[in-house]
């Protein structure tokens, strides 16, 4: 037999050894290696949270609605549905007859509750307060929605930039190779113009992966106000899988909890305020009927007692009513959709385990027929679009390990939204 031959059936022997090899490794891996943190001092997914929120109107609008609602609470305390008001007036006959009758009265008028409405206004206060603080936390977790998205896209970003890069330093190393060989005459010039061209591809594909990168760090600074400025690491770190104490009530039912009582407690105190509110009024009048005349003195006691509202109260009563039924058939609604994204954020969680494995698995298997490649191409024994192949076909396995890995993490951290958790 021919050493050539027999030189090609060892290599190939040994391709099948190393896949054989490869594949038994694979098969026994416990678990999936952890994404690893960047570098120190590197801003993280909480950083960048922290930052989008304090440039939200929520945020921004939060103190002040949490002040309203201490004034809406102690107005609800007060002695008097409104302030009490101070009345005067002053009679004369100057511009008729001129006798000198004179009147001046002075008073005090007190709006007073109606039955039952002031302890249904402090319990509206109550809810009104409570609905502040939900729908704060209802807006950090819808907030937290995008800016996780914008930060696992940028992320996707930053491994394909890395890996273009990677390709790129292959493809110029096996272009100088190629150029070399060429000029002693081992290969063809169309074999160099084969190598040229996959380093102006690998060229191609870096500019489209920094330009992605670059529109996805763009969408960072529009949440972060500019406060995120570096390259994103290649394995940035995942947040902690939710434990089972975590799964509590969703920010989001929670605010429409608070928000069907509030609309609930509005109904029951539109019901109470079925007239305007009655008014005491203390007065006292200082009088005389003409000139010489002493004056006199007199006390009025007065109540006024407004008719019924008619219409416009009924239709205040409908209207609350309306808005307290419409929150509670969101809530339901909601319920169930919450309960339905976390099934598919668990599932999508274990999917992603096992597409990491086999990714790393194909990535290991990859990377050791090149170096069987390399090694058979640089005898001569391999030509060069297989080489070609072969180095397309790691540098897709290494991309599909490295985005299987941020999918992970982006899969816990769909998890973590789903459960109403806040980026850590």
């Amino acid at each position: 037999m021919h050493p050539r031959t027999r030189t090609t059936i060892g290599v190939r022997q040994a391709l099948l050894a190393a896949v054989l090899a490869g594949a038994v490794a694979g098969a026994v891996a416990q678990a999936p290696a952890a994404p690893t943190p960047g570098g120190p001092g590197t801003p993280g997914l909480k950083e960048l949270f922290e930052a989008a929120w304090a440039r939200q109107p929520e945020a921004l609008a939060l103190q002040s609605r949490r002040e309203a609602a201490q004034a809406q609470r102690r107005a609800a305390e007060a002695w008097t549905p409104e302030p009490p008001a101070f009345e005067a007036s002053h009679k004369t006959d100057r511009l008729t007859r001129n006798d000198g009758a004179r009147e001046l009265e002075v008073g005090l008028a007190v709006p007073l509750w109606l039955p039952g409405e002031r302890r249904s206004s402090g319990a509206l206060a109550e809810a009104e307060a409570a609905a502040v603080e939900s729908r704060a936390q209802a807006a950090r977790v819808r907030l937290a929605a995008a800016v996780r998205e914008a930060w696992w896209t940028w992320q996707r970003a930053g491994v394909d930039v890395e890996i273009a890069r990677g390709q790129l330093d292959n493809a110029r190393k096996l272009a100088a190779d190629v150029s070399r060989r060429a000029r002693s005459g081992e290969l063809a010039r169309a074999d160099q113009h084969q190598a040229d061209g996959a380093v102006a591809a690998a060229e191609a594909g870096l500019a489209q992966a920094e330009a992605a990168a670059t529109a996805a760090l763009q969408q960072v600074k529009a949440l972060s106000g500019g406060a995120i400025g570096m390259t994103p690491a290649v394995m940035a770190a995942a947040e902690p899988e939710p434990a089972a104490t975590e799964a509590g009530t969703h920010p989001a039912i929670t605010e429409l909890q608070d928000r069907a009582s509030a609309a609930e407690r509005t109904a029951v105190l539109a019901a109470t305020q079925s007239r305007a509110n009655p008014e005491l009024t203390l007065a006292t009048t200082r009088d005389r009927g003409a000139s010489g005349e002493r004056y006199g003195q007199t006390v009025t006691l007065a109540v006024r007692i407004p008719f019924g509202g008619g219409p416009r109260h009924d239709s205040r009563v409908a209207s609350a009513r309306a808005d307290a039924a419409e929150a509670q058939a969101q809530l339901a609604l909601d319920r169930a959709r919450l309960q339905s994204e976390r099934d598919a954020a668990v599932a999508r969680v274990d999917a992603a385990r096992v597409q990491l494995a086999a990714a790393e698995r194909r990535a290991t298997l990859a990377r050791e027929t090149r170096g069987f490649f390399e090694k058979s191409f640089r005898l001569g024994e391999t030509d060069l679009p297989t080489r070609l192949r072969i180095d397309a076909e790691a540098n897709e396995a290494e991309r599909q390990a490295a985005r299987s890995r941020i999918e992970l993490a982006a899969a816990i951290s769909a998890w973590r939204q789903a459960l109403g958790l806040l980026p850590q």
